[in-house]
């Protein structure tokens, strides 16, 4: 089904607007200043009364003009508070006389008539948080729809189920198979823990009519804050929707990826929204996905993969470009024709972050530290731009595979000294402290950080202070974005969507002004590289724009 901007083929949801709950998990959340920030945004505040103890409503009145709720969640449930049961139904029972609702834990809660007397239907909020069985998705669904039948039985205004899912496991999916199946307007359904978090800003888009954001931003149970639900998902407001993509990785809860995307999807006025999947291991996470989307009808139209999953991503697609075989990692998948592609983008990012700050490699000598996969795709441009290029590395075996792979020379880490080479790359996870000292680099070396950190990484903090260029990693992530959203959507970025402000990448007055790093012209675009496989497929960065599924 070709999409264009403005369509969908997505049922649950037709445009419009989600409630926004701030949830408040402590005294901070819930200071006067505070309270009037989130009365610009939120329609409600949760008061989480296990975790930020009992506030005096009075007071956030004053300053909140949305509705308040009330949740003493216990530790059965995933939340704070103990095991005395007295204590907290006279906490229950006070908090009904103040607040606009009160969360009623499913089953105990509910088979008290002194609190559901106290607590009318039209002010409940009956819910359960809890583990589902470590079944295979198709079973967790079912779990999770006989609870739901089980707690339907009791009136209220609002029921919540939020099993607590493994990181990337199995059952993820559960939630969000259950809202797009119900087509009720009085339910919402995630899935807790940080492999959840895809699960609660989809929500609202299934039928949901809350979403919930952390008062003071993302919390270790995968709640996003309530600053990421408006700026990178465009919340309150409900586009139509008929498709997802997405970011893998490991810790992706907090990447920049989404706001970028989605700015530059709902510029476009394209249906269909960028979320992230983090998950320990990429296989179930992608199937699970996939699943998902095909039996809801917002198929999963693209993925982005970061660290460590980028060789999974190249074992799992059906056709890989020559680049990703030669690099031996991708971070980027999508499917076409009935088969999913891979290729990587990472040699695109680090060449043009280069060339754009000025920086001509060709005949320069390059180290690049780290051989994971954004290393040998950095290692692999320098050298088809003319450079020399040597591989550092903390793992000898890693290593002196990445040597064979890009046949270039290897070096330890424990023995490099980063003196007599123009350009040094670091593209490893190890940020703080990083692992190259810069006390002996050339006076003119270049610092190219894959990583971005905001304020930027040590490393790019030390190379500025000693007067070098030190490129930082937000730079390979705008170059990178431009890319990957011409290949996956069709459309390049307009150029009119403020990528550079929205991830606040530094101003070109922040670098050292000096001259270019120069020794002769090269093509500021790898060639393809080399290699034989027979899921071969030319490459995808050359210039040709990919997944015509949005085209206009």
């Amino acid at each position: 089904m070709e999409l264009t901007p403005g369509s969908s083929g997505h049922r649950p949801r037709a445009p419009g607007r989600a409630r926004l709950v701030a949830v408040a998990t402590g005294p901070d959340d819930l200071t006067d200043a505070r309270l009037r920030d989130l009365d610009a945004v939120a329609d409600a505040v949760e008061i989480r009364a296990d975790l930020a103890g009992d506030p005096d409503p009075g007071r956030l009145r004053k300053h909140f003009t949305g509705a308040l709720t009330y949740s003493l969640r216990t530790q059965a449930h995933g939340g704070g508070h103990g095991r005395d049961t007295a204590e907290r139904r006279t906490r229950l029972l006070r908090a009904a006389d103040h607040y606009d609702t009160v969360e009623l834990e499913w089953p105990d809660d509910l088979t008290q008539p002194e609190l559901l007397a106290a607590v009318p239907a039209g002010r409940r909020r009956v819910a359960w948080h809890g583990v589902l069985a470590d079944h295979r998705d198709t079973d967790c669904h079912t779990a999770l729809r006989e609870l739901f039948a089980a707690l339907r039985a009791v009136p209220a205004a609002l029921y919540l189920l939020a099993p607590r899912g493994a990181h990337g496991g199995y059952g993820v999916s559960a939630a969000p198979r259950l809202l797009a199946g119900l087509g009720r307007e009085d339910v919402t359904a995630y899935t807790s823990g940080t492999a959840g978090v895809w699960t609660r800003v989809l929500a609202p888009w299934l039928g949901a009519p809350v979403v919930f954001g952390r008062a003071s931003g993302p919390g270790p149970d995968g709640m996003p804050g309530m600053d990421q639900l408006v700026t990178d998902y465009g919340l309150p407001a409900l586009s139509g929707l008929s498709g997802l993509f997405g970011i893998v990785g490991r810790d992706c809860g907090r990447s920049l990826a989404p706001r970028l995307y989605n700015a530059a999807l709902r510029a476009l006025g394209l249906p269909a929204l960028y979320l992230p999947f983090p998950a320990d291991d990429l296989a179930p996470l992608w199937r699970e996905a996939v699943g998902f989307g095909d039996s809801s009808g917002l198929p999963v139209r693209g993925l982005t993969v970061t660290a460590p999953h980028k060789e999974s991503a190249l074992e799992l697609a059906d056709v890989a470009s020559p680049t990703a075989l030669r690099c031996g990692a991708a971070n980027l998948m999508w499917p076409e024709d009935g088969r999913w592609r891979a290729d990587t983008t990472d040699t695109v990012g680090a060449l043009h972050a280069l060339t754009r700050a000025g920086v001509r490699p060709a005949g320069l000598r390059a180290a690049v530290v780290g051989c994971g996969g954004a290393g040998r795709a950095a290692a692999l441009a320098l050298l088809t731009a003319g450079a020399e290029v040597t591989l550092v590395n903390r793992g000898h075996a890693r290593g002196r595979d990445a040597s064979r792979r890009i046949r270039v020379p290897y070096v330890p880490l424990s023995a490099f000294d980063p003196a007599g080479y123009g350009v040094l790359v670091h593209a490893t996870p190890l940020v703080e402290p990083p692992p190259v000292s810069l006390a002996t680099a050339d006076p003119g070396a270049v610092v190219l950080e894959m990583a971005y950190r905001d304020p930027p990484t040590p490393l790019v903090e030390a190379a500025r202070a000693r007067g070098l260029l030190g490129i930082d990693g937000r730079e390979v992530l705008l170059v990178e974005i431009r890319e990957q959203f011409r290949m996956l959507t069709g459309h390049r970025v307009p150029s009119f969507v403020p990528l550079g402000a929205l991830c606040g990448a530094p101003e070109a007055s922040r670098r050292p002004s000096r001259p270019p790093v120069s020794r002769r012209a090269h093509s500021a675009v790898p060639r393809r590289g080399g290699g034989s496989h027979r899921h071969e497929v030319p490459d995808k960065t050359s210039g040709s724009p990919l997944g015509r599924r949005y085209a206009p």
